[in-house]
């Protein structure tokens, strides 16, 4: 019984407060953020020195990358594949209904991002369903104190995370706001697009004209998220992708993934499945691993864009599919 009990008291373990000025590595980012950028010292110890250390967060960064669902997902849907299992849950009836209420919520501001930029509105619109169920979940995890502890306590990728925090402080006195009022998702992401620190200063705008760029404003958050596709090569006017056929039920005939092109006169035995699709560039082949069979489909350069603002194949199938239902119910 005693071990039991010790077992659950680790497991529920509640996070504690640190003093991260304590810690070397911290003191050294201190002192860079003072020579560098002039920041007051007592301003950034006073931030360091009682952080609650986000234990969530780092256990979920800490994990090693896997390929297989998890078993609660296994168990959850035992009868269906990879793409089933991630569907299911990305693209629901609901989420499209919310995006069209979101896109007619914010109709000028769309009509007048779609024209600037060339991104059409389902798009955006998915990427923020997606992303916050369009801004109905942002994240719970302080953002400050999640960036420290995955800056300052051992993970794989604490170089980043120091990078990112960096960002995050430099973007607080820019913007005029306290860096520990904000929250956001596990890995320190932020507002209705899910940026990341470093992303605001590339990508973000004040669509608003309000003087400062808030993702948690839609206006801001629908311009930043077209600013981030077409600054990565979104084509207007383009599709993004569609099924193809192709003989038998797993597709192994040539390599599948963002990153590999085709001409489409190599690729033998694969034709689009609904008629002629109005594209001439260079394809990849996009597998999509259902419980009976590999769904395939051309993916064109827009769907490669999709990929740099989330690099899984699955994120931009989902986007992709999410915003052709919004588009038919509109």
């Amino acid at each position: 019984m005693k071990y039991i009990i010790s077992i659950i008291l680790i497991l529920t373990a509640p996070s504690f407060a640190k003093d991260y000025t304590k810690n070397q590595n911290t003191v050294k980012f201190i002192n860079m953020m003072v020579k560098e950028y002039d920041f007051k010292r007592s301003y950034l110890e006073k931030l360091f020195s009682d952080v609650t250390v986000q234990k969530t967060p780092l256990r979920l960064i800490s994990r090693k990358p896997t390929k297989k669902p998890s078993k609660e997902l296994q168990k959850k849907y035992p009868k269906y594949g990879a793409w089933d299992r991630y569907v299911k849950y990305k693209v629901t009836k609901k989420r499209t209904q919310q995006g069209i209420s979101f896109i007619k919520k914010h109709k000028s501001t769309f009509k007048k991002v779609e024209k600037l930029y060339g991104v059409p509105s389902e798009y955006i619109a998915a990427i923020i369903g997606i992303e916050s169920v369009y801004g109905g979940n942002v994240g719970k995890y302080p953002i400050f104190d999640t960036l420290t502890t995955l800056s300052f306590e051992k993970n794989r990728r604490n170089k980043f995370f120091k990078s990112e925090l960096k960002k995050f402080i430099l973007l607080s006195y820019r913007q005029k706001f306290n860096p520990k009022n904000v929250k956001g998702s596990y890995a320190g992401a932020i507002g209705l697009a899910q940026f990341m620190p470093s992303n605001y200063e590339a990508y973000g705008v004040d669509f608003n004209k309000d003087g400062k760029i808030s993702l948690q404003n839609p206006h801001d958050a629908i311009a930043s998220v077209a600013s981030y596709l077409k600054q990565n090569g979104w084509r207007k006017n383009e599709p993004v992708a569609t099924r193809v056929s192709y003989n038998g039920t797993r597709f192994k005939a040539y390599k599948t993934g963002y990153n590999k092109k085709y001409n489409r006169s190599q690729l033998r035995g694969i034709a689009p499945k609904y008629g002629k699709w109005n594209y001439n560039d260079k394809v990849r082949l996009i597998k999509l691993n259902r419980k009976d069979y590999d769904e395939l489909w051309y993916a064109a350069k827009n769907f490669y864009v999709i990929t740099r603002y989330n690099q899984s194949a699955y994120y931009a199938m989902s986007v992709h599919q999410l915003a052709k239902k919004i588009k038919k119910a509109i």
